[in-house]
Formats: structure tokens, C-alpha cells, sequence
């Protein structure tokens, strides 16, 4: 990271603050225990209400995906039940993890078109190359609806 920096989507970067914007409840959820330093050289940080990583998971004695309990605590930190969240992953036991924990939406993103049937297969609603495609159309009145 240090040499080469991260990878940033645009597209990513555009929903998480068109989101933000709307005032969507927002987590970031991740096994790495780098995952601070990469929201950070992302330069999205800011945009991110919560944060479970691989230190919390390993602190908290989280099992790792496709156990869903490292995206349930994120909904926990939210306050939200994960019924009324999105979740957005690109690994199939991520995917796998979201329709385990029960969560509203998952939505998989599948960038280098290999994953999707699979991806259906394990429980995505929505399968996307890029969250470009994903349209957020709107949000209750009074409501922080999250996205983790």
C-alpha cells in the first residue's frame, strides 16, 4: 500500500457519498487488519460511520466468512437491524455471509465477470460489474437507511 498505493473505483467512491448524501447509515466491513489504512488511502474514511475489521474480529473472537458475524456487528454498530440493510461484496463467501445474516439486499459485484451465477447462487439479490449500475432511488422519510 505503502509503494503502490489502493486501487480506488470511482463509481465506488460516487454511491458511498450519493448515499452518504441522502444520509444513509454506512459501514465498512472487512476481515484485513488493514482496513483503516486502505478507507484512509481511499480517502473515504470520513465517509464511513462504522468500521469492523480484522483487529475488532479478532478482539471480539468473530468467525471469518461465510459466518456473517463480522457484517452483523457492523449492523449492530449501526443500530439497524440487518433486515434493513444493503450489503455490497465482491467474494462469493461474502456474498454468502450477507444472505446468512439475513440482510435486506446483497449485492454482488462481480468486476471481472466471472462470478454471477455463482453469486446468485450464493445468495445475492443483484449482481453488478460496477456499482455504477446500482441506482439509489430513494429513501424513506425519517430514516437512516444503512449500507454496510
Amino acid at each position: 500500500m505503502r509503494t503502490h498505493g489502493v486501487r480506488v473505483f470511482a463509481s465506488t467512491v460516487t454511491l458511498l457519498r450519493e448515499l452518504r448524501r441522502r444520509g444513509a447509515g454506512i459501514a465498512a466491513a472487512s476481515a484485513s487488519r488493514s482496513c483503516g489504512t486502505v478507507l484512509e488511502a481511499a480517502g473515504v474514511a470520513g465517509d464511513v460511520d462504522v468500521r469492523v475489521d480484522g483487529l475488532d474480529a479478532a478482539r471480539l473472537g468473530l468467525p471469518g466468512k461465510p459466518d456473517p458475524a463480522l457484517f452483523l456487528e457492523a449492523a449492530r454498530r449501526l443500530g439497524v437491524p440487518p433486515g434493513r440493510c444493503a450489503l455490497v461484496e465482491d467474494a462469493l463467501v461474502g456474498v454468502e455471509a450477507g444472505r446468512r445474516g439475513g440482510f435486506a439486499t446483497v449485492v454482488g459485484v462481480d468486476r471481472q465477470a466471472r462470478l454471477r451465477g455463482a453469486m446468485l447462487e450464493r445468495g445475492a439479490h443483484v449482481v453488478v460489474r460496477d456499482l455504477a449500475d446500482v441506482a439509489v432511488v430513494g429513501r424513506r422519510s425519517g430514516t437512516r437507511d444503512p449500507v454496510v
